[in-house]
């Protein structure tokens, strides 16, 4: 622009024949004004340039753009740090391109990112997927299933409807299901063959179509199912506080969702020493027997430490190291004597592990249960994991096979409990990277089974194998605990880190062809297939949750969030109701969305092809 009116004004100037004194001023700035374009212009084309030419500098440039959008919010909703890695990597590659600077990344590197990550998505959804095919999870798996499905058909549906650009298909389903896994069997889709390319069309441009389809749907997918799940009740004229009440009451779920750190602490250990004549002379076996809300770990006398054998007898001045919970300790104050602090007779070994629940006589027992356990007044539960997610816990809440209990409190208690349930595990950072090989491997193994799909023969892609063989490995190394390690921050990190690299690398390769393929007409299209995929399912998916399989109301709006892979909308949820409730219902619609979602990824692209 600067250049068209610096020659425009020139040819008025130049038209007098010579240049006059009131134009001299002018016509220096104008010219000023054009160097100092061409000036920007050219420093902007070198360092877009450098850019393009230290592609790990670039990627972390990316990176770093997404989390500092991602971060930022707008009433409380934010774009999250996976789309806006999209959007940050495809700008900055529109406007190198619009410098004829060409940045992109090769499909090696795009496509390990991918893979370590839907390896680590099956690691952390394993335990869960299996647990889910049986009990109970029957109703959210098919909820679960009903809705992947109802998505599927929803964005296959509207590319044919619309004519839309190879790739629409998989970029909508993905980005109204906010399931990025998605995009990535898409663009794996592409690479394998297995989409019909129309004259004209090539990979890379169905691949920027796809990014630029999720990018433009995951905003009122991510927006849009909060939303939904927090106010489906409302809408239905449901009291899903009440619903909520009734099932804490019921199954003895506390709401743990605004509990902090404070110094309450449920368990004690003190030191007493024995002054009271009415006690002396009894053995350890009488006084549990009397009061069997206490346990007597330790007795001091004298100098000696002599454990808590059942035979023992106490002495006027015996030292007792007395464990219970918080209340039964305050109970009975006098019973032993004054309460003393001594350092030796209570540095009693303490633990902490995570049990994990393989024998099958607990399938189905309450926690209650074991009030009247050995171990009893010795161990504090911290939390429960069912397929990787923790889940409300309750006084009724009833175990699973392959749960992990997380543990802590003296070692002959955690020992014990962990003889009756199963097996124990001690924290470790430890991880198993020769499992993680092996998984790898049997993973892109899997990925290479082929079926027939529209008349073509569709192998099953590394991404879906790895998430398989992640599943597998899961589930193998829950039930035996000693192979197989995965500490959750590693895997998240692979996990969160793979994810979001890969994201960048397809924004930046989409970036160049985007201002080529989006079109006002087109970009409406897609944005309306995006709201219907994403508003539709979740509703149809409440009605017949409640209607027809009647789930309790509070459980649902989990459940409706776990069939649509974000956990977002259950954390709304249970802040909207006041209730821990909701995330009942979100692992099991989690673990089997989120397994479906990525394969109708592929299977998307190859159908709407």
């Amino acid at each position: 622009m600067i250049k068209i009116n610096v020659a425009a004004e020139c040819r008025v100037i130049n038209s007098c024949g010579f240049t006059p004194a009131w134009a001299a001023p002018h016509l220096t700035r104008l010219r000023e004004a054009a160097a100092s374009g061409r000036r920007w212009r050219w420093a902007m084309g070198q360092f877009l340039s450098w850019l393009a030419a230290h592609p790990y500098i670039l990627l972390f440039v990316v990176v770093a753009g997404a989390v500092i959008l991602g971060n930022a919010t707008i009433k409380g909703y934010s774009l999250g740090m996976v789309a806006s890695a999209i959007v940050v990597g495809a700008a900055i590659s529109a406007w190198a391109a619009s410098y004829g600077v060409k940045m992109k990344y090769d499909d090696f590197a795009k496509s390990l990112f991918y893979y370590l990550f839907m390896y680590g998505v099956g690691l952390r959804t394993g335990p869960s997927f299996v647990n889910s095919l049986k009990g109970d999870g029957i109703k959210f798996v098919f909820l679960a299933i009903f809705c992947s499905c109802l998505g599927v058909l929803g964005a296959v549906g509207f590319t044919k409807l619309w004519d839309l650009p190879t790739g629409a298909a998989g970029g909508i389903l993905a980005g109204s299901m906010t399931m990025s896994a998605a995009l990535g069997s898409a663009e794996e889709a592409v690479r394998q063959g297995a989409v019909h390319l129309r004259a004209g069309e090539t990979a890379e441009g169905v691949s920027s179509m796809i990014a630029v389809s999720y990018g433009l749907t995951y905003i009122w997918g991510t927006v849009g199912i909060i939303l939904i799940c927090k106010y489906l009740p409302r809408w239905w004229g449901v009291d899903a506080r009440a619903a909520a009440k009734k099932y804490e009451a019921e199954f003895g779920v506390l709401n743990v969702d605004d509990a902090g750190l404070n110094g309450y602490r449920p368990l004690a250990l003190r030191a007493y020493k024995v002054a009271n004549d009415d006690i002396v002379g009894w053995s350890v076996r009488e006084f549990t027997r009397k009061y069997p809300q206490y346990k007597v770990l330790n007795v001091g006398r004298g100098d000696q430490l002599l454990g808590a054998p059942d035979d023992l007898n106490f002495q006027t001045g015996d030292v007792l190291a007395i464990g219970g919970r918080l209340d039964a300790i305050t109970e009975n104050i006098g019973l032993v004597g004054p309460e003393v602090p001594d350092t030796k007779v209570l540095s009693i070994p303490i633990d902490s592990a995570e049990i994990l629940v393989t024998n099958k006589e607990m399938e189905g027992k309450e926690l209650r249960d074991f009030r009247t356990a050995d171990f009893a007044g010795q161990l504090a539960l911290h939390h429960i994991e069912r397929g990787g997610v923790p889940i409300p816990v309750g006084l009724n809440t009833k175990l699973q096979r392959l749960d992990v209990l997380f543990v802590g409190g003296v070692k002959s208690a955690v020992d014990h409990a962990a003889a009756l349930m199963g097996k124990v595990a001690r924290p470790s950072t430890a991880t198993d990277l020769l499992m993680w090989a092996v998984g790898m491997i049997l993973g892109f193994l899997i990925g290479l089974l082929g079926f027939p799909v529209a008349g073509s023969m569709v192998t099953l892609g590394a991404g879906a194998g790895l998430l398989v063989s992640g599943v597998i490995v899961s589930s193998v190394a829950a039930r035996l605990r000693f192979i197989g390690n995965t500490p959750n921050a590693a895997r998240n990190i692979i996990e969160d880190l793979g994810l979001v690299l890969f994201i960048s690398m397809v924004g930046v390769n989409a970036g160049a062809a985007l201002l080529s393929q989006l079109t006002g007409a087109l970009t409406l299209k897609i944005l309306f297939a995006g709201f219907i995929c994403t508003t539709v399912p979740p509703i149809l998916v409440w009605a017949i949750g409640y209607h027809l399989l009647n789930i309790n109301a509070a459980v649902l709006m989990g459940g409706v969030a776990g069939a649509r892979t974000h956990s977002g909308p259950a954390r709304e949820a249970a802040k909207e109701i006041e209730s821990s409730v909701p995330w009942v219902g979100f692992p099991v619609g989690y673990a089997v969305a989120g397994v479906l979602l990525t394969v109708f990824g592929y299977l998307s692209m190859a159908l709407a092809s």
